[in-house]
C-alpha cells in the first residue's frame, strides 16, 4: 500500500520551545500512523493533521500571514512611540516583557534599530504575502490586515527600489512616514527600571488614598492597597461593589468628593476619559475636594494629550496639586496581587509624592521621562500592538478554517512559530473554545486603538494596520459583542465568511501516540517505593469525593466517618494508607470546603493523640475532572499550612484516562479523546472547557493560578531521567506551585511516586489532586487479579443479588442498555421514576419508593438477581445549585428503598460515585468496609464491616465512568450465582476433601425438609434421592418439590433418581430435570447390562447427568424390593475394569458384602480389600466409589470405607425407621404429626453427615 505524508519542518519561535526543530505533517490515519516514528525521530515537536495532504504547506501561509501584519505593526508603534517622544529601546525594552510582544517585534526591532535589516526583506514579504493574499482570492476570502500590511509593504519596495536594496529598512520606512527612528534611536537611552528603584527610596509616607473606579481592575488594585496597610476610601457608582469593598477593609464613600476629602494620593481608575472628566470635574467632583499639595495617578487607558491637557487645568487651581500618569498593565489577578505592570511619568515631585502607592501596585515599575503623557504614550504603545495582535489573531484563525485546517492544530503550530505573539498565545484559545467569557471587553479596544487612531491623525503619523484593526473592533462592537472579551472580534470574520473557528481538539489514535512515546522508565520502582514507604512513616491519608477512588487498592481501610475517635483508632493501627470517604462531590461547594475543613482539623487533632503520627493528605478526585477544585485543596492547606506544591495527577489507566503533552485524554475503544471534548466536560454542575490542565487549572481557578505558572512533569523526564529526575524537578519547583503529571502508565506513575517520595524525605511537602492510580503506586500496591465470589466465599448464597444505578454519565446509560441485553433473561429489572421521586408531590414519592423495595424484596429472597435503575430521561436543573438539589433527591430515594429492603443480597453492586457513597453510608449504615480487590479493573469491591445492615456483603462501587459498553454486564455475569452443583462436583469436591456424601432417600416433604433443614444447618452438601416405588407414588410432584428444594437450599444439594431397572422409566425420567441417575442393571447378565447401561449413559451424558451403575448384586430388601442370598454376588475386579470402559460411567455403586436393608445379627462384613482394589482402578479412571446399604454399617466400618474411597453412601432405611416411629406418638394435629416426622428425620440425617464427615464441607 502506498504511504503519503508531506511535511513541513520550522525553527519553533515560543520563548518555552525556542529553536527547537518542529515537523508539521499531514496525511491519512493510516499513513500518518505508520511515517509517525520516523518523523518523530526527525523531529522535537511533531504536529501531525489528519486528511488530506496539504496542512503543512497552508500552515506556513498562515504564519506568513501573522508575520506580515506583525511586521507592519511593529514599525508602526515605533514610529508613534518616537512621536511621542519615547526613547525607542525604551520602547523596545517594555514592550517585549509586555501584552504587546510578538516573536516579529523581539526578534526584528534590534536588527531595525541598528540598522542591520536591509529592503532585502521586503521584496520577501511582497512575494510572500502576496501568495497569501492570492489564495485568499481564489476561496473568496478577506483579509483587510493582510491587504492593508500588504499595501505598506509594497509601497517601501517601491521607495527602497528607487535607491538601492541595501538601503536600512527602518530608512525605507522614515520616508513612508516621516518619523526620524534611527536618529532617535542614536540618542542617548536611559533605564526606567533604575529611576523606579531610586523612586522607591526617596517616595513619602502616604497616609490616606482616595480610590475612585473600583471596577474588576480597579477594585483588585483597592483592596491590595488596603492588605498593604493604607487607609483607603474608595467610590464607584455600582453600589454592590461598594459593600464588597468594605467587608474587605475599605471605607465606602458616597461621592468622589467624599473619598478625595483629606486624601493625600487620589487613584482614578475609571473605563474612559469622559469618566475620568465627570469625577474629577463633575457633580460632587474630586478636584474640588483635594487638598492642597494632593496628588492624582490617572491609571486609567487615556491618551497622553488628555493628561497633559489635564495637568495644565490641575496647575490652575492654584492648590499645588499634582498629577501622575500612571497606566497599568496585567489584568484582574496580578491587579489584587499587586503584581502589575505600570509606566508612570509625571514632574519628580508628583512621583516622589505618589511612589509609595505606585510601587505598591506594581511587581515592573518603569519611570518614563518626558513628563506627564509620557507614560500613557507607552501605554498607547503597547495597546496598539496588542490590538492588532488580537485582530491579527482572528484573520488568521478565520483563514486557517477556511483552508480546512483543524484549528486546534493551527493554534499549536503558529504558537511554536515566527508568527505567534503574546496576544494570540493568551487570546487565540478563546476563539478555539468558542468560549468569548469576558476577561477584557472587545469594546476596551474600541476606545484604546480609538486612542491610537486620533493621536496618529494628531501627530500626522500614517498608521494603516492599526487603523485597520480598529475598525474591526468597531465593525465587533456594532453587531453587539461590544460587552464579550475581545477575542469575539472573530466573529466579524465568522459572520461574513460563514467560517466556524471553534476547533475540538482531535479524537487520537490510541496505538499510534502511546507507540510514539519513548519506552517505559526500565527499572520498576515498586520494590524502592515499599522500601522507602517503610522508611518513611507517614500514613497516606486519602480523602476520596466518591467511593470510587479506591479502585486500585487492596487490603486497605475505608471510614465513612471522621470523628476523632475514630481517625485515633485508624492512626493506632499505624496503617501504611487508609481512605476517607467524604463524598463531597455530591455536595454544593461550600459545603465541601466546611467538610474538607473538619476532616483536616479531626485529623491534625488524631494525630496529636496517637505520639504525633505523621501522615499527608492526598484529595482523591475524579480522573474526568470533576469534583470540587480548587476549593477543596484550599480548604485542606487552610488547615495543614502552605506546602511546596499542589500535584495534579488525574491519569488512571484501568478507566482510560492518559495525560500526555499536559492534555488529558479519555480513551474510547482505539481513539483518546481530549477530556473537554467528552461528555463529562459537559457535567451540569462540575463542566469545564479545557483539555490542557495546564488551562484547565486557570480555568477553574477563574484565572487566580494562571496556565503560565503551572509546572509540569513530562513523561519524557518520567521515561528518560527516573525518579532521581522527578525528585530533582519537585524540589526545585517556587513554593505554592502547581504542577501537572503526565503519565500514560503505570510505570510513569510509579516513577513519579517513587520521585515525590524522595523529594518529601528531603523536607518538602505536597498536597496531591488525583485519581486512583497515584493512591496505589504511592504506597506500593502490587495489582492482584479481580476477585470472584469464589474467592470470598459466597458461591453458594442463595438469595439474589442487587443491582442499583443511579448515575446518568452516557457511559452508564449504554452499559445498563447492554446489561439488559446480555442478561435480561437472568435479571429482574425495576425502573424507579426520577419524575416521581425528584419533582412530584410526598404522596406520589412514597409510593413510588415503597413499591419499589417491595418488589424488590421478593425478587431477591427468590433468588433473582434485581437490578434497581433509575429512569433514563437526564432531569436537569436551571443551575448548577438546581442540578445538585435534583440529584440529592434522586440519590436519598434510592438511599430510602435499599434500606427498606429487608433480605440481605448475596451481593451488592452500586453504579455512579454518589449513588454507592450514599447507599453504603445511609442506607447500609457501614462506617467502616475493608478494601478487598477489584471486581473488574477500576471497579472496588469492598466488604462491609460488622457495624453495617449487612456485615461482610460484598460491595461493589461501579464507578459511572469506568469501563466500556459490556462492563456493568461482565461484572454481573461474573457474580450471578453459579447455579446447583452437579452431582458429579459434589463428589468430586468430596474425593477432594476426603469425605463422603450422604444420598438421602426421600418419600414425602416431610423428609426433603429433613434432608435440606439439617444440611443447611450443618453447612452440608447432601443427594435428595428418590427410588422408583417412592416415585410411583409420588409422581412428578414428588420430583418437582426435590428440585424446588435444591434449588432455594443455601448448601449444595442434587436430586438423584435411584436403581432405574427399566430403560422405559430411564428415559422418560430423564425430562423431568433430575442431576444424576443409576443404571441398575445388576439383575442382567454382564454383557446385558454392559449394553443397557451404555445406552442410558450415552442419553444421559447428553443431558449433562452423572451416571451411576452397580456391578455385583447386593442382597436384602428396599422398598418391597428383595434379592435373596443366593442371587447376591460381589463386584468382580476383572469385570470392573472392562464395565468401566465399555459404559462411561460416572460413579461405580460396589458389591463387598453390603446388603439393603437390615444386616444380620452377626453384622456386615465388607471386603475392605476389595473396596481397596475397587478405589485404585475407579480413581485412575476418574470414576467415583458409591456403597449403598450405609443403613446399620458401624461408625468404624464407615470411616474406613471414606478412606478407601467411597464418596457416596446411600441411607434409607435408618431414616424410614424414624418417620414409622414417630407416626405412632400421636399429635394434636396433621401438622404436629409432620413436624415430629420431619424432626425425627432430621435427627438421623443430621448424625449421617457428621459420620460421613460432610459437615462444614458446603
Amino acid at each position: 500500500m502506498e504511504i503519503v505524508v508531506d511535511m513541513y519542518a520550522l525553527k519553533a519561535g515560543s520563548e518555552v520551545s525556542n529553536g527547537k526543530f518542529v515537523v508539521i505533517s499531514s496525511g491519512q490515519s493510516e499513513s500518518t500512523s505508520r511515517a509517525q516514528p520516523i518523523l518523530s525521530a526527525m523531529s522535537e515537536k511533531l504536529i501531525v493533521f489528519e486528511g488530506n495532504i496539504g496542512a503543512g504547506s497552508k500552515s506556513k501561509m498562515v504564519i506568513e500571514l501573522l508575520e506580515g501584519i506583525h511586521f507592519v505593526a511593529s514599525i508602526e508603534a515605533m514610529s508613534l512611540g518616537v512621536q511621542v517622544g519615547i526613547h525607542p529601546c525604551i520602547i523596545y525594552d517594555i514592550i517585549s516583557n509586555a501584552a504587546g510582544n510578538s516573536w516579529v517585534f523581539k526578534n526584528y526591532v534590534p536588527h531595525l534599530l541598528k540598522g542591520n535589516q536591509s529592503a532585502h526583506l521586503l521584496n520577501a514579504f511582497t512575494r510572500n504575502l502576496g501568495i497569501v493574499l492570492d489564495t485568499a482570492k481564489s476561496l473568496v476570502f478577506p483579509l483587510p490586515l493582510l491587504t492593508v500590511a500588504h499595501q505598506q509593504i509594497l509601497a517601501g519596495s517601491s521607495h527602497a527600489a528607487k535607491d538601492t536594496e541595501d538601503t536600512a529598512l527602518l530608512k525605507v520606512w522614515e520616508m513612508l512616514c516621516g518619523v526620524n527612528i534611527i536618529d532617535a534611536a542614536n540618542e542617548e537611552p536611559y533605564n526606567p527600571e533604575e529611576l523606579a528603584r531610586e523612586l522607591s527610596a526617596k517616595s513619602k509616607t502616604v497616609a490616606r488614598i482616595g480610590f475612585i473606579g473600583l471596577g474588576a481592575m480597579g477594585f483588585g488594585m483597592a483592596t491590595h492597597l488596603v492588605k498593604s496597610n493604607f487607609t483607603v476610601l474608595g467610590f464607584d457608582v455600582y453600589k454592590p461593589t461598594l459593600s464588597r469593598f468594605e467587608k474587605e477593609g475599605g471605607i465606602p464613600g458616597s461621592s468622589p468628593a467624599e473619598v478625595s476629602k483629606d486624601a493625600d494620593v487620589l487613584v482614578v481608575m475609571v473605563t474612559n476619559e469622559s469618566q475620568a472628566e465627570s469625577v474629577l470635574y463633575g457633580d460632587n467632583g474630586a478636584v474640588a475636594a483635594l487638598p492642597s499639595g494632593a496628588a492624582i495617578i490617572i491609571s486609567s487607558t487615556v491618551s497622553p494629550a488628555f493628561v497633559s491637557q489635564l495637568e495644565r487645568r490641575l496647575q490652575s487651581e492654584q492648590k499645588n496639586l499634582k498629577l501622575v500618569d500612571a497606566p497599568v498593565s496585567g489584568g484582574v489577578i496580578k491587579a489584587a496581587n499587586g503584581t502589575l505592570t505600570i509606566m508612570a511619568s509625571g514632574a519628580e515631585e508628583a512621583l516622589e509624592h505618589a511612589g509609595s502607592v505606585i510601587s505598591a501596585l506594581s511587581e515592573k515599575l518603569y519611570i518614563i521621562n518626558g513628563g506627564c503623557g509620557a507614560g500613557s504614550g507607552v501605554k498607547m504603545v503597547n495597546q496598539l500592538l496588542a490590538g492588532v495582535h488580537i485582530a491579527s489573531a482572528a484573520e488568521a484563525m478565520a483563514f486557517g478554517a477556511r483552508l480546512g485546517l483543524n484549528t486546534r492544530l493551527l493554534f499549536d503550530v503558529i504558537k511554536n512559530s515566527a508568527g505567534t505573539s503574546w496576544m494570540f498565545e493568551n487570546r487565540a484559545p478563546h476563539m478555539v473554545e468558542n468560549d468569548y467569557t469576558p476577561l477584557s471587553a472587545l469594546d476596551i479596544f474600541v476606545k484604546d486603538l480609538g486612542i491610537v487612531s486620533r493621536e496618529c491623525s494628531s501627530r500626522r503619523v500614517p498608521l494603516h494596520v492599526s487603523n485597520a484593526a480598529h475598525q474591526l473592533f468597531l465593525s465587533g462592537s456594532a453587531s453587539g459583542w461590544g460587552r464579550i472579551d475581545d477575542s469575539a472580534v472573530v466573529k466579524v470574520y465568522e459572520t461574513l465568511t460563514g467560517v466556524k473557528v471553534e476547533g475540538k481538539r482531535p479524537a487520537l489514535s490510541k496505538e499510534s501516540v502511546l507507540s510514539s512515546l519513548p519506552s517505559d522508565w526500565p527499572i520498576d520502582p515498586i520494590q524502592d517505593i515499599i522500601k522507602l514507604t517503610q522508611k518513611n512513616s507517614k500514613t497516606l491519608v486519602v480523602l476520596d469525593d466518591d467511593p470510587t477512588g479506591t479502585q486500585t487498592v487492596h487490603d486497605i481501610d475505608v471510614l465513612t466517618e471522621w470523628c476523632i475517635e475514630s481517625l485515633v483508632e485508624q492512626f493506632s493501627k499505624k496503617p501504611k494508607c487508609f481512605f476517607i470517604l467524604t463524598n463531597s462531590r455530591s455536595v454544593s461547594s461550600d459545603k465541601a470546603t466546611a467538610l474538607v475543613t473538619e476532616i483536616c482539623s479531626n485529623l491534625s487533632a488524631a494525630a496529636k493523640t496517637v505520639d504525633n503520627a505523621e501522615y499527608t493528605v492526598v484529595l482523591r478526585g475524579d480522573s474526568t475532572l470533576r469534583g470540587h477544585f480548587p476549593e477543596e485543596p484550599d480548604a485542606a492547606v487552610s488547615v495543614t499550612g502552605e506546602v511546596d506544591a499542589w500535584i495534579i495527577c488525574p491519569f488512571f489507566l484501568q478507566g482510560g484516562r492518559y495525560t500526555i503533552g499536559d492534555v488529558h485524554y479519555v480513551a474510547d475503544s482505539d481513539r483518546l479523546i481530549p477530556a473537554g471534548e467528552t461528555e463529562f466536560a459537559k457535567d451540569a454542575s462540575f463542566g469545564y472547557k479545557s483539555s490542557n490542565l495546564r488551562e484547565w487549572v486557570e480555568e477553574k481557578t477563574g484565572g487566580r493560578i494562571p496556565a503560565s505558572s503551572v509546572a509540569s512533569i513530562s513523561i519524557q523526564l518520567l521515561r528518560k531521567g527516573g525518579p532521581e529526575a522527578v525528585c530533582e524537578r519537585l524540589c526545585s519547583l517556587k513554593k505554592g506551585s502547581t504542577c501537572i503529571v503526565n503519565a500514560a502508565s503505570d510505570r510513569d506513575m510509579a516513577v513519579f511516586a517513587a520521585g515525590m517520595i524522595q523529594a518529601e524525605m528531603k523536607g518538602k511537602s505536597f498536597l496531591c489532586r488525583t485519581a486512583a492510580s497515584f493512591v496505589s503506586a504511592r504506597i506500593g500496591i502490587i495489582p492482584k487479579a479481580p476477585l470472584l465470589p469464589s474467592d470470598l466465599g459466597i458461591s453458594s448464597y442463595k438469595t439474589g443479588g442487587l443491582i442499583v444505578v443511579g448515575s446518568y454519565v452516557p457511559k452508564t446509560t449504554k452499559q445498563v442498555d447492554e446489561l439488559l441485553l446480555q442478561r435480561g433473561h437472568a435479571l429482574k429489572r425495576i425502573e424507579v421514576s426520577v419524575d416521581k421521586i425528584a419533582m412530584k408531590s410526598i404522596e406520589e414519592r412514597e409510593e413510588e419508593i415503597a413499591k419499589t423495595a417491595e418488589t424488590a424484596d421478593v425478587y431477591l429472597r427468590s433468588g433473582r438477581d434485581t437490578l434497581v435503575m433509575t429512569s433514563r430521561l437526564l432531569v436537569v436543573g436551571k443551575n448548577a445549585s438546581h442540578s445538585l438539589e435534583i440529584n440529592g433527591k434522586v440519590s436519598s430515594a434510592l438511599v430510602e428503598i435499599v434500606r427498606r429492603i429487608t433480605t440481605k443480597p448475596r451481593y451488592i453492586l452500586a453504579k455512579g460515585g454518589i449513588t454507592s457513597s450514599d447507599l453504603a453510608t445511609k442506607a447500609l449504615e457501614a462506617k467502616r468496609a475493608k478494601i478487598v480487590g477489584q471486581a473488574l479493573a477500576g471497579v472496588p469491591l469492598w466488604q462491609l464491616g460488622p457495624e453495617s445492615r449487612h456485615p461482610g456483603v460484598p460491595y461493589i462501587v461501579f464507578p459511572g465512568n469506568v469501563g466500556d459498553n459490556n462492563a456493568v454486564a461482565e461484572v454481573v455475569k461474573s457474580w450471578a450465582h453459579p447455579g446447583r452443583l452437579s452431582t458429579k462436583e459434589l463428589l468430586l469436591n468430596a474425593d477432594n476433601g476426603g469425605y463422603a456424601v450422604g444420598a438421602f432417600n426421600v418419600y414425602n416433604l416431610e423428609g426433603i425438609q429433613a434432608v435440606v433443614s439439617a444440611a443447611e444447618e450443618l453447612r452440608s452438601p447432601a443427594i435428595l434421592q428418590i427410588h422408583p416405588s417412592a416415585l410411583k407414588q409420588g409422581g412428578v410432584p414428588l420430583v418437582a418439590c426435590c428440585i424446588s428444594a435444591a434449588k432455594q437450599a443455601t448448601v449444595p444439594i442434587t436430586v438423584h433418581f435411584d436403581h432405574g431397572s427399566s430403560k422405559q422409566e430411564l428415559v422418560e425420567i430423564l425430562e423431568l430435570g433430575f442431576d444424576s441417575l443409576m443404571v441398575d442393571g445388576s439383575h442382567l447378565s454382564f454383557k446385558e447390562n454392559i449394553s443397557y447401561t451404555k445406552y442410558i449413559s450415552s442419553l444421559a451424558h447428553a443431558q449433562g447427568l452423572l451416571v451411576e451403575a452397580e456391578l455385583g448384586r447386593l442382597s436384602g430388601t428396599e422398598d418391597d424390593l428383595t434379592v435373596q442370598d443366593y442371587e447376591a454376588k460381589l463386584t468382580d475386579i476383572n469385570q470392573a475394569n472392562e464395565f468401566i470402559d465399555a459404559t462411561g460411567i460416572d460413579a461405580l455403586a460396589v458389591c463387598i458384602g453390603n446388603v439393603h436393608g437390615k444386616y444380620p445379627d452377626s453384622g456386615p462384613n465388607l471386603r475392605l480389600d476389595l473396596l481397596k482394589d475397587l478405589y485404585d482402578l475407579c480413581s485412575k479412571k476418574g470414576v467415583q466409589v458409591v456403597l449403598h446399604g450405609a443403613s446399620g454399617l458401624g461408625e468404624d466400618i464407615i470411616k474406613e470405607c471414606i478412606k478407601l474411597g467411597v464418596r457416596k453412601f446411600n441411607v434409607n432405611t435408618e431414616v424410614r425407621k424414624a418417620y414409622m416411629e414417630s407416626l405412632t406418638s400421636i399429635g394434636k394435629d396433621l401438622v404436629h404429626v409432620m413436624e415430629s416426622s420431619k424432626e425425627a428425620m432430621k435427627a438421623v440425617v443430621s448424625e449421617k453427615m457428621l459420620l460421613f464427615g460432610s459437615a462444614g464441607k458446603a
